[in-house]
C-alpha cells in the first residue's frame, strides 16, 4: 500500500517572532533575531549574545497551573502545536484519536527548570523541590502534553538526537504514517536552554560566536569570517497527514514529504566527519528513497550552523552527492537569522522549507560578506530569491555524529 504524506499545518515560536506570518516575513526580509542575552547576567561569559524569544506570552496558550508546572521548552512546543493544529483545521475526535500521534525532538529538555530547582535544593533543602519537577523537565513531556491537549492517542515518542532531533522527529512521524501506524501526526522540535550552565558549556567548547558587539551579524554560515554558532530557543511544530485523510476533509496542503534519510558519522563526539561522509550518506539516502535524481532538487535549507568545521563538512557532502550540479543548486541557512535552536532547529527549518515551496521564495543567508573559498556554492547571499521550488531538502546534523535529511516536494494530485 502506497501511502503519501502531506503537510497541512505549521506553528512556530522563534527569535523572529511567534507565529508563521511573523517568521516568514522576517526571513524573507533577511532580518536577524539575535541580540544581547537578557535572561541572566552574561557579562562573565566569552559569548554574550543569543536568539531569545521576545514576543511570547505563555498565558496566550496555557493556563497558569500548566505554566508553573512545565519548563519553557514545553510552553513553546504546546504553543506551536496549537498554532499548527489551528492552521491545519484538523480536529481530533474519539473516533479518530487512536490514529493521530505525536513525536517531537529536543536536545536537552528542561534545563531552565533543572537549574532553578537545583538552586532551590542547595539553598532551601529537598522538601522545597516541587513534585512537578520531574514531569516538568523530561523531554517526552512535550509530545505527552501535546497529546493530552488534543486527545491524540496514537504513537507518542520523543527523540533526543541533539541538533538533529526536530528533523528526526518529523522523519519518524513520516514513517509512522507511511507504515500505517497513524493517519496524522503532530511533530517537530522544541528547545529552551539559554541558561548559564548551557552557555558555559558551549563557550568552553569554543563553539559559540564571540561577535558580541554586532549580535545581528554574528551568525554568518559559510562565510569566511564565521566564528561559531549562536544559541537560540523556540519551537517548530507541523501537522502531517496521509494524503487521502487530508483530501477527505478538504485540507489546504502546503507540500508533500517525499522522503527521509538518516545516518551516523561514527567519528567524534562533537566534530563532524571532516570529509562530510555521514552527511553525504544521509543526503544520498533521502534522494534515493524519494526515487529522485540529485538534479531534481531545487533548494537545500542547510544545517549551516556558522561553525568552521560544520559548514565545510556540509559543503563537501553536498558536492559529493550532487557533483557538477552542486554549483547550480540554491542553498541557504536560515540560522543566519534565527541562530541555532539546537533540538528545535529541524522543526522551524522544515516549516521554512514548506513555505519556500508554497510561496516560491528562497530565504537568504544573511551576513554573507566575504566568500570562503572552501565553501564555494550558491548560498543565496543576503537577499531572498523569488523562483519556483518544486523539490527541497532540509538538513540537520548533531553532536555524536547523528544526521537527518527530509525532502519536501510541491503537491501534485
Amino acid at each position: 500500500m502506497h501511502r503519501r504524506v502531506v503537510v497541512t499545518g505549521l506553528g512556530m515560536v522563534t527569535p523572529l517572532g511567534t507565529g508563521v506570518e511573523k517568521n516568514w516575513e522576517a526571513v524573507c526580509s533577511g532580518r536577524s533575531g539575535i541580540g544581547p542575552i537578557t535572561k541572566f547576567d552574561a557579562s562573565l561569559f566569552p559569548s554574550r549574545i543569543a536568539g531569545e524569544v521576545k514576543d511570547f506570552n505563555s498565558e496566550d496558550f496555557m493556563d497558569k497551573q500548566q505554566i508553573r508546572r512545565f519548563d519553557v521548552f514545553i510552553h513553546y512546543a504546546l504553543a506551536s502545536a496549537r498554532m499548527a493544529m489551528e492552521d491545519s483545521g484538523f480536529s481530533i475526535k474519539s473516533s479518530n484519536s487512536h490514529r493521530v500521534g505525536c513525536v517531537t525532538g529536543s536536545g536537552l529538555g528542561g534545563l531552565q527548570m533543572l537549574e532553578h530547582y537545583h538552586n532551590i535544593l542547595k539553598k532551601k533543602g529537598p522538601r522545597r523541590v516541587s513534585p512537578f519537577f520531574i514531569p516538568g523537565i523530561i523531554a517526552n513531556m512535550a509530545p505527552g502534553q501535546i497529546a493530552i491537549e488534543f486527545g491524540a492517542r496514537g504513537p507518542n515518542l520523543s527523540v533526543q538526537t541533539a541538533c538533529a532531533a526536530g528533523t528526526h522527529a518529523i522523519g519518524e512521524s513520516f514513517r509512522l504514517i507511511k507504515d500505517d501506524f497513524a493517519d496524522a501526526m503532530i511533530t517537530g522540535g522544541s528547545e529552551a536552554v539559554i541558561t548559564p550552565l548551557a552557555l558555559a558549556g558551549f563557550c568552553n567548547m569554543r563553539a559559540l560566536s564571540t561577535r558580541n558587539d554586532e549580535p545581528e551579524k554574528a551568525s554568518r554560515p559559510f562565510e569566511l569570517n564565521r566564528d561559531g554558532f549562536i544559541m537560540s530557543e523556540g519551537a517548530g511544530i507541523i501537522v502531517i497527514e496521509e494524503l487521502e485523510h487530508a483530501l477527505k476533509r478538504s485540507a489546504d496542503i502546503y507540500c508533500e514529504i517525499a522522503s527521509y534519510g538518516l545516518s551516523g558519522d561514527a567519528y567524534h563526539v562533537s566534530s563532524p566527519d571532516p570529509g562530510g561522509i555521514g552527511a553525504k550518506n544521509c543526503i544520498k539516502m533521502a534522494i534515493d528513497r524519494a526515487g529522485l535524481r540529485p538534479e531534481d532538487l531545487d533548494y537545500i535549507n542547510a544545517h549551516g550552523t556558522s561553525t568552521r568545521k560544520n559548514d565545510l563538512a556540509e559543503n563537501k557532502a553536498i558536492k559529493a552527492v550532487f557533483g557538477d550540479y552542486a554549483s547550480k543548486l540554491a542553498i541557504s541557512s536560515t540560522k543566519s537569522m534565527t541562530g541555532h535552536l539546537l533540538g528545535g532547529a529541524g522543526g522551524i527549518e522544515a516549516a521554512y522549507t514548506c513555505l519556500t515551496i508554497k510561496h516560491g521564495i528562497i530565504p537568504p543567508t544573511i551576513n554573507y560578506e566575504n566568500p570562503d573559498p572552501e565553501c564555494d556554492l550558491d548560498y543565496v547571499p543576503n537577499k531572498c530569491r523569488k523562483t519556483k521550488v518544486n523539490v527541497a531538502m532540509s538538513n540537520s546534523f548533531g553532536f555524536g555524529g547523528t544526521n537527518a535529511s527530509l525532502i519536501f516536494k510541491s503537491y501534485e494530485p
